[in-house]
């Protein structure tokens, strides 16, 4: 618990314009071929069992000494991808242990919740080798949020990073940069970023704070008709989404952070206004009112939301066969009450809240290719796997 006479941002930080850039690039290389390593349960041993809804699970240590580890990705032959926030990227064994720093990387600016953020990695990576990654930006005096994709090579480094995107200079230091990558189901991007502690923001088309913006691979917006938004605006009216993902129709979601109370899940869909300033669940940091009240014509409700505030962060849709019984549930981080949140749709949402000592401050989750899932903890500095107990 932390008592302080700060501001707390539910991410853990206490907190006392050129225009959006797009360019692309093109990369031919010929195909790789990669071999899918599947790891065996008796190769691992457990750290802990904790108790869920369906018994006892294992958890076990798969990455450890990690600097405010931030985003997790895999690579098709099980081999992982982790960020760690001051901006340095490493890559592990598929069965985990020591990390190999992978070198190429964009300057951060790595400040409060800035520095090194997601990591992603496509679909088509054995041909593609592309890895995407998003970050804070310096811009003049402060950062704005950006992503970009390189080219990972056969000696271990990232070759021609491109900034594809980069949201211009603006709001409050270090706060709310987002941000998380989603690849849509056609190879398009999707890109989420925070308002950047200046809630205004986020209602205008105009500017990159508080949306989510889709591009194709090459960096060309997709949309809106309208030449006062922003090429490429998806959505607007976020507050600091810190965990994107796809459902198995291919829908994308966000979670993202409220202020005291107001944490939502949010099914994102084009052109449609998710509310923040204007309404919102909660209140601000000194306990006033938010904005007009929780509803108002033409703006999205959330589908579900958290009062008091859990500081969601990471996004997953279960879709494994480890756990069966999880297929198509919600899973996210608490920063805040270091938990595994599940949520069941097909229960209104109800929520399960995992736990063990590894589950502090989980900053993402992902399901690994084979059906167990993966998360990071910023407190213990370490990638833990979750499977079922033996």
């Amino acid at each position: 618990m932390l008592f302080c006479c700060g501001m707390y941002e539910g991410d853990g930080t206490i907190i006392g314009g050129k225009m959006p850039l797009f360019s692309y690039q093109f990369v031919s290389l010929g195909a790789i071929v990669a071999v899918l390593v599947i790891i065996e349960p008796s190769s691992l041993r457990a750290d802990s069992i904790a108790k869920t809804s369906l018994g006892a699970i294992e958890i076990t240590t798969m990455a450890q000494g990690l600097d405010e580890p931030w985003g997790l990705a895999f690579l098709p032959d099980g081999r992982f991808m982790v960020t760690e926030r001051a901006g340095r990227l490493q890559l592990f064994p598929a069965t985990g242990g020591t990390g190999q720093v992978i070198a190429g990387l964009p300057q951060v600016y790595a400040e409060g919740q800035g520095g090194l953020l997601d990591v992603m990695i496509p679909r088509d990576f054995d041909q593609s080798r592309e890895v995407w990654l998003s970050f804070s930006e310096p811009q003049g005096n402060g950062a704005g949020t950006a992503i970009g994709r390189g080219t990972f090579d056969d000696a271990g480094q990232m070759i021609d990073f491109r900034t594809l995107f980069s949201a211009p200079e603006g709001g409050k230091g270090g706060r709310h940069f987002g941000s998380r990558i989603v690849e849509a189901m056609d190879g398009s991007i999707f890109f989420t970023i925070g308002e950047r502690g200046t809630p205004d923001l986020a209602q205008d088309p105009a500017r990159a704070e508080g949306k989510v913006i889709h591009f194709f691979r090459d960096g060309i917006p997709i949309g809106p008709d309208d030449e006062a938004a922003l090429p490429g605006l998806h959505s607007l009216g976020h507050r600091n989404p810190q965990g994107a993902a796809l459902d198995a129709n291919g829908q994308l979601w966000v979670v993202e952070h409220g202020a005291q109370g107001g944490d939502e899940l949010n099914r994102v869909e084009e052109a449609r206004n998710y509310g923040w300033p204007i309404i919102a669940y909660g209140k601000d940091y000194d306990d006033s009112k938010l904005g007009i009240g929780t509803s108002a014509p033409g703006l999205e409700q959330p589908v579900h939301y958290w009062d008091p505030s859990i500081a969601p962060s990471g996004l997953m849709f279960y879709s494994g066969t480890m756990f069966p019984e999880w297929q198509g549930d919600v899973f996210t981080g608490s920063l805040k009450f270091d938990y595994i949140a599940r949520l069941d749709p097909e229960n209104n949402y109800a929520e399960e809240a995992i736990t063990a000592r590894e589950t502090g401050r989980v900053r993402d989750i992902r399901q690994a290719p084979d059906g167990s899932i993966w998360f990071l903890s910023v407190s213990g500095g370490a990638v833990y796997r979750i499977s079922r107990a033996n």
